[in-house]
């Protein structure tokens, strides 16, 4: 006997889904974004709430209703915080810092309040093209007329500097600290709380030096490989065993970067933050000699540049530091040094 053929329903499409199925669909998005969220460094989440904090008060001072991200809303945000303060005293807000709030307000109103286009499409990036566009005329005004804003990018901390912060380092624990977190800082291109989330455990050596786990980070996670180097003074293995071994690092789930008591200079259980991460660098810098103020970003900018002098693809850099394989951050770090070496005048003067 022959089975009949079973002809399946023609699946409903979405635009025939009820109240209900898509009430669902709602709750089920809500929940993904908040997942995922979550799971973003605890540093973005901050950034995030303040970027968001100052769109509400942008909305009070203006009328504004607070879910009202709009391309014309986002305009007016702009101007006003290109009006406003900024970190150091007697200047006014950053282009870097008002393109941040700019993102992280979209990025918040779509995740945390589910904010949509009148069409129904979900809030993506593209509703701040035109806050973008108005921010570069700003910036282009700025430039015109001379005015200087934020700190600007951070100076890179290459290849020779490692050779004069690591032969200032005192001999007790903080110079073997300092030592072997600005090296390992420089050869994973760490952004500091990258570094401030490490455990012993994530550097595991190998026959060739180290894996260093970066298990928290800005885009992915990613084990960058450390090798021995050729000059055992900044070498970063042999920086990472001397600060273990001294400062006793021997449970494999304690922090990695301990700080130090302030009177007794003994290793402390708690870890460094990030932000005390770029304060050491900063710091090791100016110990030496060094009229270059680096910052905490500064040793990722650095082996970018450095590897870069030396002939390696973007990818490749980008593999070791975390960025995105097309990251325009680091095509701009890249370009710096490119200038020099494929430049339409060599040869011709």
């Amino acid at each position: 006997m022959v089975e009949p053929v079973v002809i399946p329903a023609v699946p409903a499409r979405p635009e025939e889904y009820g109240t209900a199925t898509r009430a669902a669909l709602d709750h089920i998005d809500r929940q993904a974004v908040r997942t995922v969220a979550d799971g973003r460094p605890e540093s973005t989440r901050r950034s995030y709430a303040q970027d968001w904090a100052s769109w509400t008060k942008f909305c009070a001072d203006s009328g504004v209703p607070v879910l009202a991200v709009t391309p014309g809303t986002l305009v007016m945000f702009v101007e006003w915080l290109w009006t406003r303060p900024g970190g150091k005293k007697g200047t006014c807000t950053a282009p870097s810092t008002i393109d941040r709030r700019i993102s992280g307000t979209v990025v918040t109103a779509r995740a945390e309040h589910g904010v949509r286009l009148e069409d129904g499409v979900r809030l993506e990036d593209g509703v701040a093209r035109l806050a973008h566009n108005r921010l570069k005329q700003l910036v282009k005004e700025m430039e015109a007329s001379g005015e200087t804003r934020g700190r600007g990018q951070a100076p890179p901390l290459l290849v020779e500097h490692p050779v004069r912060i690591s032969a200032a380092c005192p001999d007790n624990l903080r110079g073997i600290r300092d030592r072997a977190l600005v090296l390992m800082h420089f050869v994973v291109a760490g952004r500091e709380h990258e570094l401030a989330f490490n455990r012993v455990r994530d550097y595991a050596e190998t026959p060739g030096g180290i894996h260093a786990d970066l298990r928290f980070s800005k885009v992915r996670p990613r084990v960058a490989p450390v090798p021995y180097g050729s000059r055992p003074s900044i070498c970063p293995v042999r920086a990472w065993q001397a600060w273990k071994e001294a400062a006793y690092l021997t449970d494999p789930d304690g922090c990695a970067w301990r700080r130090l008591h302030n009177r007794w200079h003994t290793v402390m259980d708690g870890g460094l933050t990030p932000e005390s991460i770029g304060d050491i660098v900063t710091r090791a810098g100016e110990r030496a000699g060094i009229e270059i103020r680096f910052t905490g970003h500064s040793p990722r900018r650095g082996l970018a540049t450095s590897s870069r002098l030396k002939g390696h693809d973007q990818i490749v850099i980008a593999k070791q530091g975390g960025w995105a394989a097309h990251s325009k951050v680091l095509a701009g770090y890249l370009e710096v040094v490119d200038q020099g070496e494929d430049n339409a005048l060599l040869g011709v003067l």
